[in-house]
């Protein structure tokens, strides 16, 4: 809402608050200003202006010599280029010494030889919004209308001397959308008296009665229809004061009928609009809804086909208007109207809403009515504007209103206590103190002890429940006079919990060790959705009933599809070399049809391809593997106290490769797998070779000690010893190390695989593999004996168990 600090002075005494100290103190009490802009952009030493004469110039035939009267005794010769200056017009004149936007200073000067004494000026050079000006003004000099007192400053004849108050206000002060609602804030912060106007009709005409009809017919959507009938009206433009204050609200001027009702609009906050009487047959206004399918072409020529939602205005055999959105061109008035209805109504702010959204036409207008506009404003709005239409149009109001009427809602009656109030607050007011408050609210109330029973204004529909006039006190009351305190009671310090401190050491760590965060949507498409095994045995898709797209059509149930698709985007961009991760939510549910929400599981994803590590001078970059990312897991795992887990191979995990992936183990928990995409996966999402892995961080954190163990340095020296053994190829070599070591029991210290061995050498179908075995007592030295003794336990056990033999 932009606020003219002129107009807004017909209601109020301002003289004593400049518009800078308005804006700050209606901000403070909560109604946000937020800008503050003078309409004069530095322009002085205008004036206006009367072209006696005009020529062509001898040496350009682009150019003008005009004589003109700026009201002095000389008139001045100023050379001109606008193609419109004309003999006879009133213009705005620069005279010499004058300055424009932009520091240009007005000085004599020679074009083509002719001597200029001055400057005619176009809106732009003003620094004026030519956009809001009559169409015909936007283009060439500014000519003024023929009663334009020459001579005159042209800073106060065109409302330059103004300053624009633009409101940020929040969805629940409609009242604040006109000058009368912005007046009786004012007047609230400032305890001032306000002048509101009162409309003063002489009805000249014949009766209403006969000639006008209303029927409302669909009364949960309209719940008052007034009408007003003026005939001898002339079409032509607004005086210049109204032109003004239009432009300033941001309003471009049209004609005086029109104007009439946007200046209203704006004044009181009541939207209206005017129906040339002789396209209304029978003199009907039936408001009803629209059939579905109905078309109308409204105002700006665009037909507009219709729902049976909508509310129309009709004249009993066709549709002249879309209520509170915009009128039809059929009843739009003319220069050949002499006879307007003038419709004043109250509408539903959901219906206006919802048709202005369905239609996309968005108009001054319906803005107020989706807000709710006050319905005690409905008579007072039409006749402001039919005294308005006698005194600029040269209207005659016919006798009467025609007017249907729903029966009105209750005034909200609030008992507002003065306990509640000091104890929300932490004030110590007092009742007069909050009297004080409510009268320059201008809300009318009776008191009871402490009590005050108050009646809101309708403008006010804001206000419904005793808090609503709580925070009125606050806000008139001044927040800043509102005493802080520290809280009462026992308070907690804020910390993360040991989860969250958890989660923030698995990015650290994956940054760390090279990999980048990313975050994708929780919404995938089917097509890629079963892509990848899930973790759980819930793995039914969930599809949206109301996705914003296709491709984001069902909720996500492994983060691995996204991962694939982020590499192929960078792919795409020459950066071949990918490390990513995301940690993410998950939605899973066994049911086809869902009864109950799904479950949500926190996991983890990451995903290698490319080369790992950099080209260097003294080594060179590696292709990704299997065990590039396997070591990146078990760093992870290491850091975040997860401890020891297995990994078994698996060849029929969907979306995996069959001879390169594992799963992952802890206990009897798989906790997530790890390997390389499929290749038929790869050529689907068009990616290079790929290695990904999956975890649960929710059963991961099942296995996290809260605990720090250390262990002392070694005192005794340690006995080292390598086993070799060939054994099937089915077996893998995490269970044999974590047989090694259960039998190993507390002597054996570390086991270590360093060698893998395939060939003919030892057979088919079977592998070679070694480790590294160190034996040592913490309390003692170890002897060859105890050793060989644990060592020879071991070697029998292995080939027990996995028939293991010792490769020799």
């Amino acid at each position: 809402m932009k606020v003219s600090y002129n107009w807004l002075k017909d209601y109020i005494d301002l003289a004593d608050i400049p518009p800078a100290e308005l804006a700050e103190k209606l901000t403070r009490s909560g109604v946000e200003v937020e800008s503050v802009e003078a309409r004069n952009k530095g322009v002085t030493g205008i004036v206006i202006g009367y072209v006696v004469a005009r020529e062509k110039h001898p040496d350009a035939d682009k150019l003008n010599v005009c004589q003109v009267d700026v009201g002095s005794e000389e008139k001045l010769q100023i050379v001109c280029g606008a193609p419109n200056v004309a003999a006879g017009q009133k213009v705005v004149v620069s005279v010499v010494g004058a300055t424009l936007p932009g520091g240009l200073k007005i000085k004599k000067a020679k074009l083509r030889g002719v001597e200029s004494q001055g400057m005619i000026c176009s809106a732009k050079e003003l620094g004026m919004n030519d956009k809001l000006l009559p169409k015909d003004q936007q283009e060439g000099i500014m000519v003024l209308s023929a009663d334009a007192p020459v001579g005159q400053d042209a800073i106060f004849y065109l409302g330059l001397d103004d300053t624009i108050l633009e409101l940020g206000l929040t969805p629940n002060r409609s009242d604040c959308l006109s000058m009368m609602g912005v007046a009786y804030e004012v007047a609230a912060i400032l305890g001032k008296k306000i002048e509101l106007p009162s409309p003063s009709i002489t009805e000249g005409g014949d009766s209403l009665e006969g000639k006008v009809q209303i029927k409302i017919a669909a009364p949960d959507h309209c719940t008052e229809y007034a009408a007003r009938l003026i005939s001898q009206v002339k079409l032509g433009p607004s005086p210049i004061w109204m032109q003004n204050r239009l432009m300033a609200a941001g309003i471009r001027p049209i004609s005086n009928l029109v104007d009439i009702t946007n200046y209203v609009m704006i004044e009181l906050g009541q939207p209206l609009h005017a129906f040339d009487f002789s396209t209304v047959s029978n003199g009907t206004v039936v408001v009803r809804l629209a059939e579905n399918g109905e078309k109308i072409t409204t105002l700006d020529d665009v037909e507009r086909t219709l729902d049976s939602d909508m509310l129309l205005i009709t004249d009993g055999t066709k549709p002249i208007g879309i209520a509170g959105v915009m009128g039809g061109a059929n009843s739009e008035v003319t220069s050949q109207t002499s006879t307007i209805l003038l419709e004043s109504a109250h509408f539903a702010g959901t219906s206006i809403r919802k048709t202005a959204k369905k239609l996309g036409l968005r108009s001054e207008a319906s803005l107020r009515f989706e807000k709710e506009v006050d319905p005690q404003v409905v008579i007072q709005a039409l006749d402001r504007a039919a005294q308005l239409m006698v005194e600029l149009a040269g209207g005659t109001v016919s006798q009467g209103i025609v007017s249907e009427k729903i029966e009105p809602k209750d005034t909200v009656e609030i008992a507002l206590r003065l306990e509640r109030i000091n104890g929300l607050l932490g004030t110590e007011l007092t009742i007069n103190q909050v009297e004080d408050i409510m009268n320059r609210l201008f809300f009318s109330f009776e008191k009871q002890q402490d009590t005050l029973h108050v009646s809101v204004p309708t403008r006010r529909q804001d206000i419904t429940r005793e808090v609503d006039l709580i925070e009125e006190v606050a806000r008139l009351h001044g927040y800043d006079h509102i005493p802080t305190s520290l809280p009462l009671g026992a308070s907690t310090r804020g910390s993360l919990t040991p989860f969250q401190k958890w989660v923030r050491e698995i990015r650290g760590t994956l940054t760390r060790s090279g990999l980048y965060e990313v975050a994708t949507y929780s919404f995938t498409n089917e097509s890629i959705l079963y892509d990848f095994a899930s973790l759980s045995s819930e793995t039914k898709g969930i599809p949206l009933s109301m996705p914003m797209s296709e491709e984001r059509s069902h909720l996500r149930i492994n983060l691995l599809p996204h991962l694939l698709q982020t590499a192929a985007y960078n792919n795409n961009r020459q950066n071949h070399d990918v490390g990513i991760f995301e940690m993410g939510r998950v939605f899973l549910s066994e049911e086809e049809q869902l009864t109950k929400l799904p479950n949500e599981h926190l996991h983890l994803a990451g995903l290698i391809s490319g080369n790992w590590g950099e080209n260097h001078w003294k080594s060179k970059a590696e292709s990704v593997d299997f065990f590039v990312l396997k070591g990146v897991v078990e760093s992870l795992l290491e850091d975040i106290g997860v401890g020891l887990v297995g990994y078994r191979g698996v060849q029929n995990l969907k979306g995996m490769h069959p001879g390169r992936t594992a799963e992952i183990f802890r206990g009897d928990d798989v906790i997530g797998y790890i390997g390389q995409v499929h290749p038929e996966l790869q050529l689907k999402y068009d990616i290079k070779e790929a290695y990904v892995f999956n975890l649960d961080l929710g059963k991961l954190y099942g296995y996290v000690s809260e605990e720090t163990v250390y262990q002392p340095l070694p005192k005794y020296p340690a006995s080292s010893r390598d086993l070799s053994i060939v054994v099937d190829d089915q077996i893998d070599a995490g269970e044999v190390a974590a047989t090694i070591k259960e039998l190993g029991g507390q002597t054996l210290e570390s086991v270590q695989l360093f060698d893998l061995y395939k060939g003919d050498r030892i057979g088919q179908n079977n592998k070679s593999m070694a480790f590294s075995l160190v034996y040592r007592n913490p309390e003692a030295t170890l002897t060859d004996k105890e050793v060989n003794a644990v060592h020879e336990k071991i070697v029998e056990a292995l080939a027990n168990r996995y028939q293991a033999e010792l490769r020799k």
